[in-house]
């Protein structure tokens, strides 16, 4: 159990932002909660203590967004998640979590600089790809595996094709149920699921519904293109960071983990 005001400070916002993210923007921000505990506690630890939680959000929303699903998407970016997640259980213990963080950080900050300028403006919708769709989905069941940071990758490949809010949000909710899900059981054989970590979660679980159902009443109130913008602010938002997070990893001796 932990005691120290400091962890409270920082988990509790952290839930609610990324329950609000996860409902509201698609998973936007939902990257934050690890890099903001790991401030006060070990990386591994904050990744054990938010898992339960993040299944628990995922199953309320799934019977918010129930039907509200792009099967074209889910049939080639599950796939793809798992054998990033797969990877990532192999990679257990042998990254540079700091390396991990820029580059998980540079893709969330440069994806909305590209809509921002312009360069990345179509005059359709970008289409369903098993090429893309693979890619980005393996490096964000990846990311989520090492440090619940799978949003920024994933959105780059579901926001260019400008789907219709809930099922943007739908797609994105189903997608990380599954993953968190699958994530449970490397999760327990590799110790994460300890005793502590379990008993932390269980003390934190009360704020997951709160997180969420504040994220459905925002949703609610905003048009397509809002959820959009925001979404594009909230990744820069979590890009950067998750690069300060990964330069401080690097240049700050004793804080790398694994």
């Amino acid at each position: 159990m932990i005691n120290d005001p400091l962890f409270y400070a920082h988990a509790i916002p952290a839930i609610l932002i990324t329950g609000i993210s996860k409902s509201g923007f698609g998973g936007a921000m939902g990257g934050l909660a690890v890099p903001l505990m790991s401030l006060v506690i070990p990386p591994p630890d904050a990744a054990g203590i938010m898992l339960p939680i993040l299944c628990t959000m995922d199953a309320i929303g799934l019977r918010r967004f129930a039907g509200s699903f792009d099967w074209p998407n889910l049939r080639i970016i599950l796939p793809g998640a798992i054998a990033g997640i797969a990877l990532g259980t192999l990679c257990f213990g042998l990254l540079n979590k700091g390396w991990l963080l820029l580059l998980v950080g540079a893709i969330g900050v440069g994806f909305p600089l590209l809509n921002w300028s312009g360069l990345a403006r179509r005059q359709q919708p970008a289409g369903v790809s098993v090429v893309k769709g693979g890619f980005w989905s393996a490096m964000s069941g990846f990311t989520s595996f090492i440090c619940h940071t799978g949003g920024a990758p994933l959105l780059v490949y579901l926001m260019p094709q400008r789907l219709e809010r809930k099922l943007f949000v739908g797609t994105t909710v189903m997608f990380f149920l599954v993953v968190n899900y699958v994530k449970l059981v490397p999760y327990y054989f590799l110790g994460q699921l300890q005793p502590t970590n379990l008993l932390m979660a269980l003390v934190l679980l009360p704020l997951a519904p709160v997180g969420v159902y504040l994220g459905l009443w925002m949703q609610q109130r905003v048009t397509d293109s809002t959820v959009y913008r925001w979404a594009n602010i909230l990744l820069f938002g979590t890009g950067c960071k998750l690069i300060w997070d990964g330069v401080s990893m690097l240049t700050t001796p004793g804080v790398l983990h694994g």
